[in-house]
């Protein structure tokens, strides 16, 4: 399988921000951080960059302040594949999302997803991915059946037909801080599902260690916006 490469734009308000270990009120527009766009539009940016595969976080929902619907409908399509964290808390909100065709593949991380949800999910026609996502080595949930060690709960999900699971180190987000190889080495050893990797990735070494120790892909924004990753390798 061919390492995927897929980049990530954070919406809020309707612009892309620049994601800085998790903490939000720190976010601020990805032009004032970026060497290579001048601009925080999302569909300017993706007209300059054309990745083949686009993930898109909805700032908004997922904050429960609005959302970036008009934004991600107008983004659909523009990439190969999509994949959409909206912040998407049951089946019902999945159902929806899904007729509406926001995205190819929708985005269920534990900060808002139960586990009884994720079940509901996998059994569904609607192609589904799961965002461990992970603060102070704890995973970040709302759910004491996802409250265990994140190795643990990797091992749990081996148990649904999910698309892959994203392991999202939101310490590591945005601060080129590198990435765990232990825990990641770890998690793809007890996985059942193709693995990908969010959070500290500087540059093209990173991205041959993930895929030597058996990751299939990473999310990447910084490495992309600093200039450490050629827009080139997106497309």
């Amino acid at each position: 399988m061919t390492f995927r490469l897929i980049f990530v734009m954070d919406l809020l308000d309707g612009r892309v921000v620049h994601a800085q270990r998790g903490q939000r009120d720190r976010y601020r527009p990805i032009n004032r951080f970026s060497s290579i766009v001048s601009s925080s539009d999302p569909l300017l940016i993706l007209q300059k960059l054309k990745p083949r595969e686009l993930y898109i976080a909805d700032l908004n929902r997922l904050t429960g302040r609005g959302d970036n619907r008009i934004v991600v409908k107008a983004l659909r399509g523009r990439a190969a594949h999509s994949m959409l964290d909206y912040g998407l808390h049951q089946f019902t909100e999945l159902q929806e999302a899904g007729t509406a065709g926001l995205a190819d593949t929708f985005v269920l991380g534990t900060e808002t997803a139960s586990l009884e949800f994720i079940a509901a999910a996998a059994c569904s026609e609607i192609p589904v991915s799961v965002s461990i996502d992970i603060i102070n080595n704890e995973i970040l949930t709302h759910d004491r059946q996802l409250q265990g060690a994140p190795l643990d709960v990797i091992k749990v999900l081996n148990d649904y037909p999910l698309e892959e699971l994203i392991v999202l180190n939101l310490d590591r987000v945005g601060a080129r801080s590198g990435i765990d190889r232990a825990f990641l080495e770890a998690a793809a050893a007890v996985s059942d599902h193709a693995l990908l990797c969010g959070g500290g990735i500087r540059r093209y070494d990173d991205l041959e260690t993930l895929r030597a120790i058996g990751i299939k892909g990473a999310l990447v924004a910084t490495a992309v916006h600093d200039g450490s990753i050629p827009v080139s390798a997106l497309q």
